[in-house]
């Protein structure tokens, strides 16, 4: 297997040479000193645990685990630096016990010579419970200073032994103050502002969803294009990411069809709801192909409305599996009818489109810590789990807990409308909005 991971002869200076000019935008961006590193002061500053075992000149082994994007590689490096030492990288997606077995003796014959090594291992979680034990000698002896990075949880991937001997540090999701720190720099480095607009600057750094690489590679992409004017955010859009392809035209009158007979259900017109499954199906359409589009009438159009919608959608799809052609069809035309006939919500379909979006907009924030399950000990000792308060010991079996992420403000994506069962359905949300409301106060 080739030679993995990067030497340095003993004992040179911190290293003062910077990335090539055609090097991405990343790297000619990543810190030189660990106070350069945004979004992680709560490690790296003066009172931080990085910060602290850097002003005392020694480093304890650790576990640095976080989203990714987040600095946990450029952390590594620059710890070496910081305290003097040698640093070798090597990839747990890449190496072997030969590797490490390499690692191991030249990181001893270095501490011969008087220099101690910061071995960084990247995804460490990807080494197995037998090679994450071959760690434990060569920590314990001084061999080498273990830096683990990993963006799994460290109590469920790595060995209680090895965690023993590591502090695991948290590395933050970059805020959008980190991300927008970035992009200041990147226009800084290249000299020129990128080409969007305000509100289109907003949509990049929502994008990035905290990993810092991913921005700095999209802000590369836009530095490189000639454009005449500022992008504002659906320009944005559209240089980034890819169209969805659309339907092949010679299939037109397929999918003129099915929308038709989607509208006149949405429409609560029954009989041209069955005319149009008719011109469908006698003309040779694959009924299960017709079935798949009520069962999403049903969840889009009907919702709560008629709960029973679905269920006797998914019940003609039985029957027709059952019976096949023609006796099956009789059951899809029950569907289309019972579909037709039902109160309509969209309720649902819009509380998804809402949900969906504010998901990708805030990306990957963690929800309340006391609403998180702690099955480990290190999970106990940051606070998952404290505090919670079981629905069910409450009085009316509610508590009235918030469970939305702290950087978030709550939101409604779900509005019953008063038709059918979501009448009864909307009663429930009030008085539980209600109940809130006055234990809040």
């Amino acid at each position: 297997m080739a030679d993995l991971f990067q030497d340095q002869a003993p004992p040179p200076p911190p290293r003062d040479e910077g990335p090539a000019e055609d090097a991405p935008l990343a790297d000619r961006l990543r810190p030189r000193r660990l106070d350069e590193v945004v979004g992680q002061e709560h490690l790296t500053g003066p009172d931080g645990a990085i910060g602290r075992m850097v002003a005392a000149g020694k480093l304890a082994s650790m576990v640095l685990w976080g989203p990714p994007g987040t600095g946990k590689t450029t952390i590594a490096r620059l710890l070496a630096d910081a305290v003097g030492m040698r640093f070798v990288a090597i990839s747990a997606v890449f190496s072997g016990v030969a590797d490490l077995k390499k690692v191991f003796a030249e990181s001893r014959e270095h501490r011969r010579l008087g220099r101690q090594t910061l071995l960084f291992v990247d995804e460490i979680h990807r080494f197995n419970r037998a090679q994450q034990d071959g760690f434990l000698p060569y920590v314990e002896d001084g061999t080498v200073v273990l830096v683990g990075a990993t963006t799994e949880n460290p109590s469920f991937e790595l060995n209680a032994a090895l965690l023993s001997r590591a502090q695991v540090l948290i590395l933050n999701r970059l805020d959008a103050a980190a991300l927008s720190q970035l992009l200041d720099r990147a226009e800084a480095l290249v000299e020129r502002a990128l080409p969007v607009t305000p509100e289109a600057r907003e949509a990049l750094v929502a994008t990035a969803d905290g990993d810092g690489r991913f921005l700095l590679n999209q802000a590369e992409t836009l530095f490189s294009v000639e454009l005449a004017a500022p992008l504002d955010p659906a320009g944005l859009a559209a240089l980034l990411h890819r169209r969805v392809a659309v339907y092949d035209k010679d299939r037109e009158g397929h999918y003129n069809l099915i929308s038709a007979l989607h509208k006149a259900m949405r429409g609560s017109d029954p009989q041209a709801s069955l005319y149009y499954l008719a011109r469908m199906l006698t003309a040779g359409e694959e009924p299960l192909y017709v079935l798949r589009r009520i069962v999403r009438f049903a969840s889009e159009d009907i919702g709560l409305a008629d709960p029973n919608a679905l269920v006797q959608c998914l019940a003609a799809k039985d029957a027709y599996d059952f019976l096949g052609s023609p006796e099956g069809e009789l059951a899809i035309v029950q569907a289309c009818l019972y579909c037709a006939t039902a109160p309509k919500s969209n309720a649902a379909y819009k509380a998804q489109k809402a949900a969906w979006s504010s998901a990708r907009e805030t990306g990957s924030l963690m929800p309340p810590k006391n609403i998180l399950n702690a099955p480990t000990k290190l999970m106990k000792q940051i606070g998952y789990g404290r505090d919670y308060r079981y629905d069910h010991d409450q009085e009316g079996g509610f508590s009235g807990d918030n469970y939305w992420p702290e950087e978030m403000e709550p939101r409604s994506f779900y509005r019953p409308t008063d038709r059918g069962f979501e009448r009864k359905v909307a009663e429930r949300i009030a008085w539980w909005d209600e109940q809130r409301r006055e234990r809040k106060d």
